[in-house]
């Protein structure tokens, strides 16, 4: 018995999809939480094309790219809010334009 897999244009496609609305998030937002989110999605995206590849050829190295990006994506997260947090406490905002105002 063998299952149903997706087309690998089908996964390519909503890959490319979910990273152009990534990165147009990142680029219109200005809630430094939101680009955050935004860039969790262009990465998420960029796993889902490695696994997609992996799958069409038969391969397992799509699915360890993805671990890679994972363990990329924590360790951005985990930088990514204590720089929020440092930036909330100086400035009382989460606006990225109080980020111009920042002085040495």
């Amino acid at each position: 018995m063998t299952t149903a897999s997706v087309p690998l244009a089908h996964a390519l496609m909503l890959a490319g999809i979910l990273f152009a609305l990534g990165l147009a998030g990142v680029l219109v937002r200005r809630n430094i939480l939101f680009i955050l989110l935004c860039l969790e999605i262009m990465l998420n995206a960029a796993g889902l094309a490695f696994v997609a590849a992996g799958s069409y050829w038969g391969k397992p190295d799509g699915q360890v790219m993805f671990f890679f990006i994972l363990a990329m994506t924590a360790a951005e997260v985990s930088v990514g809010l204590a720089l929020v947090l440092q930036f909330h406490h100086h400035f009382r905002t989460l606006d990225s334009d109080a980020a111009s105002r920042m002085r040495g």
